[in-house]
C-alpha cells in the first residue's frame, strides 16, 4: 500500500468481530435495558451484517466513508418487573408481572467525512476531517406479558427513529517497509446536536499483496450516547477487524 498517486481511490469491505455494551431503550419511553454481549452472542443472534469502507483522494483533497448495516433477533425472559406500559399492550403491566420479549433490531450507520491532506511526506501522512454520522434504528418488538391482574397478554409493536451528528476527525498513515504499513484514524462528534456525544477509533496494519489488493488487521472502537424524545441508544462496538483493499 502506498499514499504516493496524486488521484486514488480504495474500497475495503470488512469483517468486524465486535461485541456490543450499553443502554438501550427498545421503543419510545420504555424501560431502559442494560445490554453486554460477546462477539459471539452477537452472532448468535445476527441474521445479517455487511460493512465497507471507502477512500478517495484527489491532490490534497480526501474522501472517507464507512457504512454499517446489522440485522439482529434477540430473545429473552424477565421478570418480575415493575409497572410499566408496553405500546399495544391495552392495559398497563402491573408491578411484579412475568415479560418475556422478543426484539428484532436494524441498525444502520454511515460516516461521511471531508478533508484536506495537512502533511504529506514519503515517511507519513495526515489528514484533517470534517463531516456527518447518520444513524437509523428500527425495533419490533413482540412481548407476552403474565400476571394474575390480567392473565397472559401478547402484543407488538415497531419502531423506528434516527439522527445525524456532525463530526471532526485526523487520519495518519505511515510506511514501515516497501509493503507494510500502518494506518490510524480516530474522529468525535455529536455535540448535543443529534447524539450527546459519539467517537470512533480505528488503527490498522496493512500489507501489500498485488498492485490493486491489500489486506489489513486492526482494532476499531464506535461509541455512541443518544437519550432524546424516550428514546435511549448508548452503547459502545468494540473489536478487530480484518479487510481487503481493493485499490482503482
Amino acid at each position: 500500500m502506498t499514499e504516493r498517486p496524486l488521484r486514488t481511490l480504495r474500497i475495503t469491505p470488512y469483517m468486524w468481530a465486535a461485541g456490543l455494551e450499553g443502554s438501550i431503550s427498545p421503543f419510545q419511553r420504555g424501560p431502559t435495558m442494560h445490554v453486554e454481549k460477546s462477539f459471539s452472542d452477537v452472532m448468535d443472534d445476527l441474521n445479517f451484517g455487511g460493512f465497507v469502507n471507502v477512500w478517495g483522494r484527489y491532490d490534497r483533497f480526501v474522501f472517507s466513508g464507512d457504512v454499517m448495516y446489522v440485522d439482529t433477533s434477540d430473545g429473552h425472559g424477565s421478570g418480575p418487573l415493575p409497572a410499566m406500559q408496553i405500546p399495544g399492550l391495552g392495559v398497563p403491566i402491573p408491578a411484579g408481572a412475568s415479560v418475556d420479549a422478543k426484539v428484532d433490531s436494524k441498525q444502520f450507520m454511515a460516516t461521511l467525512q471531508g478533508g484536506y491532506r495537512v502533511i504529506d511526506t514519503p515517511q507519513f501522512t495526515l489528514d484533517a476531517l470534517g463531516g456527518v454520522r447518520f444513524w437509523h434504528i428500527s425495533n419490533d418488538v413482540t412481548v407476552t406479558a403474565s400476571h394474575a391482574l390480567i392473565g397472559s397478554r401478547s402484543a407488538s409493536h415497531g419502531e423506528s427513529f434516527g439522527w445525524v451528528d456532525p463530526v471532526v476527525g485526523l487520519r495518519a498513515f505511515v510506511p514501515v517497509t516497501e509493503k507494510l504499513s500502518l494506518q490510524g484514524q480516530a474522529d468525535i462528534g455529536g455535540f448535543g446536536a443529534g447524539s450527546d456525544f459519539t467517537w470512533s477509533v480505528l488503527g490498522t496494519a496493512n500489507y501489500v499483496v498485488t498492485d490493486r489488493l491489500s489486506v489489513s488487521a486492526g482494532y476499531k472502537v464506535l461509541d455512541v450516547d443518544y437519550d432524546s424524545g424516550g428514546h435511549v441508544y448508548d452503547t459502545r462496538l468494540s473489536g478487530p477487524v480484518l479487510g481487503a483493499t481493493w485499490r482503482f
